[in-house]
């Protein structure tokens, strides 16, 4: 197949209503992903631990397994990663005519990826596999083994704090918007996705900014022990002079973004 012909499959399944609801599906399961991690991390600010669930996607997929009809739950939610994994990786493929849109469509469909291989291994193993923490260490540790391996970490962990500049500023600006269809949202609607959007997206960018110090930390230590996955960098924010407040506010601020998600999934351009 050549390139004409994959960037054709590409745009007949861009316009697929099918793909476009099951997309918003993905949506939707994705505000649940994030909902129960902002609780799980709310649980770790001011309830002194999270049942023994790490808050990260691992922790909170095993977390809906264990709910009444978990199962059904987390097979509606493989179909709806599926779909945003392809969903993003037509438009990677078409694009926008912008090179940065094509290379975050690819980045996005990589996650979503991921948690469908989760997701699969949870429900056809009964394991979740590695929790972020662990997968941050193990992956920090395999890289710094190559040839310029401590730069390459170092690296990336830079471009993580970039990243979370980006959602920061994203968040800030309201960009995000543009993602969204406001011109047909209520009034009322629309200013209650900025308040979440904004809230989430700062939320976000302060997540990925301190993971990627973490990184950049193991980097100039030479220790992969130092890499920190999503669970481990929220249970540091409670360990700042600021205490379990400003690990409860970015919690608060991730269930916030998780109800924003939900907006998404109603009104995002697909």
């Amino acid at each position: 197949m050549n390139s004409a012909q994959v960037e054709g499959a590409a745009r007949r399944a861009a316009n697929s209503q099918t793909l476009d609801r099951l997309a918003r599906l993905g949506m939707a399961c994705r505000g649940v992903l994030y909902g129960l991690i902002g609780f799980l991390a709310l649980q770790i600010a001011f309830g002194g631990g999270s049942g023994g669930k790490e808050a990260d996607k691992t922790g909170a997929l095993e977390t809906v397994a264990e709910q009444p009809f978990g199962t059904v739950l987390l097979w509606l939610m493989v179909v709806g990663f599926i779909a945003l994994t392809l969903w993003q990786l037509s438009e990677a493929i078409i694009g926008r005519g912008r090179t940065k849109d094509r290379v975050e469509s690819a980045s996005r469909a990589v996650v979503y990826g991921v948690i469908v291989a989760t997701l699969l291994g949870l429900l056809l193993r009964g394991d979740a596999g590695a929790s972020t923490d662990e997968s941050s260490k193990d992956i920090t540790g395999k890289l710094m083994d190559l040839p310029a391996g401590q730069f390459l970490v170092g690296l990336i962990g830079l471009g993580l704090i970039a990243l979370g500049a980006y959602w920061i500023h994203k968040g800030w600006k309201k960009k995000f918007l543009q993602d969204l269809r406001t011109g047909e949202m209520p009034p009322k609607a629309r200013q209650l996705a900025e308040k979440l959007g904004m809230a989430g997206y700062l939320a976000r960018g302060v997540i990925a900014a301190v993971a990627g110090v973490f990184i950049v930390q193991a980097a100039i230590t030479y220790d992969p022990d130092k890499a920190k996955g999503i669970d481990s960098t929220l249970r540091s924010l409670a360990e700042t002079s600021a205490g379990p407040w400003l690990l409860g506010i970015v919690a608060i601020c991730l269930l916030l973004f998780a109800v924003y998600c939900f907006f998404e999934a109603r009104w995002h351009r697909v």
